[in-house]
């Protein structure tokens, strides 16, 4: 189609000043319009990008843990409003870090609990890990001394979710938006709520029913030559391999993460963004109901809260979770 020409050079463009390797798929009233490759999967090696190729896909696993959960409040399980300690009781009396005028921080109990609500839009009080606040440092403290003393591969969803409960919150739950372990921690409610790990929920309810054939958190070994490898750019514009993470996706690991850790295909994921854009069904095959993705797809945060939102897009925190409209998908690894 003429209206796609332009992308062409677009992705062209993007291997020459950026990654490795991208692909671009549009799909338009059930049909695969556009689909483009460029660049290598592996550099060393130069193998290409393939219509195959497996990617870490990161942040867009949050959108399939919404899904997961969003078809277990169908069911009834849980209403939106609940407090969260109502499922996972060790987020029962939370606390909050507060800094008075003078500058002096004091933890005070949260006057308010989480919500189930909170967890989708990141108005938790839950933070990653990092140095932008205590929480923050707390949780970076935490994560590092589970890590040196049982090890990262012995870290699971229920256990994140317990370490992060004795930590105060960065702010009372439902007053500030910050990008944060939050679907990580939902996904410890749909562990609970299903009596299933998140990996065989996920592919129970979600990619078997769409035929999502390559899309899981752990690799099988004779899958693993067709996973991409993944590049550092440093400020020259060279790119290290970086494979620091790798653990996280060997048969072994127990730690599926419901905000980053879904490994996927152009194919699978766009398979899965035509779900949505088409209502909650693909081909005959329901996942959720129309009304559910209207729900899903409306802004929840209240006036008060956008402006933390938009201060953490202005810091550097990109969110993409792939192109929707009624009757058309696209999905692009960059």
């Amino acid at each position: 189609m003429k209206s796609f020409e332009k992308l062409h050079p677009l992705l062209k463009s993007f291997v020459e000043k950026g990654p490795a390797g991208c692909a671009c798929s549009v799909t338009h009233q059930g049909k695969t319009v556009f689909e483009d490759y460029f660049g290598y999967a592996d550099l060393e090696t130069e193998k290409p990008i393939l219509r195959d190729t497996i990617y870490r896909i990161y942040s867009n696993t949050k959108l399939v843990t919404c899904v997961a959960a969003l078809i277990l409040y169908e069911r009834g399980l849980f209403l939106l409003n609940d407090p969260l300690e109502d499922y996972l009781t060790e987020f029962k009396e939370p606390k909050v870090y507060h800094r008075n005028k003078n500058g002096d921080l004091s933890i005070l109990p949260a006057t308010k609990s989480i919500r189930v609500k909170d967890l989708f839009m990141m108005t938790s009080g839950l933070t990653y890990g990092g140095d932008g606040n205590e929480t923050e440092r707390q949780v970076k403290m935490a994560l590092d001394n589970f890590n040196h003393n049982k090890g990262p591969e012995n870290l699971d969803v229920r256990t994140l979710s317990q370490i992060l409960s004795k930590i105060p919150l960065a702010f009372e739950p439902g007053t500030q938006w910050q990008y944060s372990y939050s679907h990580d921690v939902l996904g410890a409610l749909i562990e609970v709520l299903s009596g299933k790990s998140l990996g065989q929920f996920l592919k129970d309810e979600i990619f078997d029913p769409l035929e999502m054939k390559d899309t899981f958190f752990k690799i099988p070994e004779e899958k693993k030559e067709r996973l991409c490898s993944l590049y550092n750019r440093n400020e020259d514009g060279e790119l290290t391999k970086n494979s620091l993470m790798d653990g996280n996706y060997k048969p072994e690991a127990k730690f599926e993460s419901g905000g980053g850790g879904l490994l996927s295909t152009l194919d699978d994921y766009s398979r899965f963004a035509h779900m949505l854009a088409n209502g909650g069904e693909l081909n005959g095959v329901k996942i959720l109901g129309r009304k559910t993705i209207e729900l899903m797809s409306t802004n929840h945060l209240q006036p008060e809260v956008l402006p933390y939102y938009k201060l953490g897009l202005s810091e550097g925190i990109w969110l993409w979770i792939g192109c929707q409209s009624h009757d058309e998908s696209a999905f692009r690894r960059q």
